[in-house]
């Protein structure tokens, strides 16, 4: 029975070569090289960021947003929004309640929701998982809303 490499089958894996040695640490570069393995020993003992498969870290939000009550848009950005568009329809400075921007920023986000999850059953129902503009537009048509 022959013990060489002959008589396996494929290809033999080739060794890997060796690198070159380091060059001599002078006193200031040892210090640092101390340094360096000290930081690299506590680095590895800190315990590895958590790695979600994809997708998983967006089924989270979703049950998190979904549980919640607040409203995903900030109200600052909201409100400035709102009176800019009374700007342009009025010549007046027109001034809004607070109680007002909720109710308006509540029934704009309910609208939206809705038209996201309409437009989302129409990618699926497409065979997809991304979202694009043709699924907005369809989910749009078929509500019948008009001149949005």
């Amino acid at each position: 029975m022959r013990h060489d490499a002959s008589h396996r089958k494929g290809r033999v894996p080739k060794r890997r070569p060796t690198a070159p040695a380091p060059a001599p640490a002078t006193p200031s570069t040892s210090r640092s090289l101390r340094r360096s393995s000290v930081s690299e020993h506590q680095a590895s003992s800190t315990p590895k960021k958590r790695r979600f498969r994809p997708g998983t870290k967006a089924l989270m939000e979703i049950r998190k947003y979904q549980k919640s009550h607040d409203l995903l848009l900030p109200k600052g950005p909201f409100a400035r929004l709102v009176r800019e568009i009374c700007q342009n329809f009025s010549f007046g400075v027109m001034r809004w309640q607070v109680y007002a921007l909720l109710a308006l920023q509540e029934a704009a986000e309910a609208f939206l929701v809705m038209r996201f999850s309409d437009a989302n059953l129409c990618a699926i129902h497409a065979r997809r998982v991304t979202l694009l503009p043709r699924d907005m537009q369809l989910a749009r048509r078929i509500r019948g809303v008009v001149g949005l």
